[in-house]
């Protein structure tokens, strides 16, 4: 089994890493940690750059737990490479950070967070961030 953890370099992502960490070490299960994006010319601030990388890459390396860090920027958004890495993995839980938003943030920006809840078909763990 393994725990899927989806990965943004924000608060809500460290405390993501830091529950599947500890989810992975109590079940004894594997951890796969995704950065996904869709790609393009512009910055996402959802994508790990390079220090980001080799942060997550080093703790992961630290735990004790078989452990892998999967970055995808190829054109899909995050929800369809989460959908992708539960149909093929052995997933027995995702990971979430979620960050708290105003009402009208949530109507204006939408929330990843809510299409992850409707659409992933493993069970879901969200983490509140700090």
């Amino acid at each position: 089994m393994t725990i899927l953890v989806a990965y943004v370099p924000r608060p809500e992502g460290q405390t993501a890493l830091e529950k599947g960490i500890e989810l992975a070490k109590e079940n004894h299960e594997n951890l796969i940690v995704v950065n996904a994006t869709p790609g393009g010319t512009g910055d996402d601030p959802s994508r790990a750059d390079a220090q980001d990388v080799e942060r997550v890459e080093q703790l992961i390396s630290v735990s004790g737990i078989k452990a892998e860090f999967k970055q995808f920027v190829r054109g899909k958004n995050a929800v369809e490479e989460l959908e992708d890495m539960v149909a093929t993995h052995n997933v027995s839980m995702l990971v979430i950070g979620l960050r708290k938003r105003t009402a009208v943030g949530k109507l204006i920006m939408g929330s990843m967070a809510q299409e992850i809840l409707m659409t992933i078909s493993c069970p879901i763990l969200a983490v509140k961030a700090g």
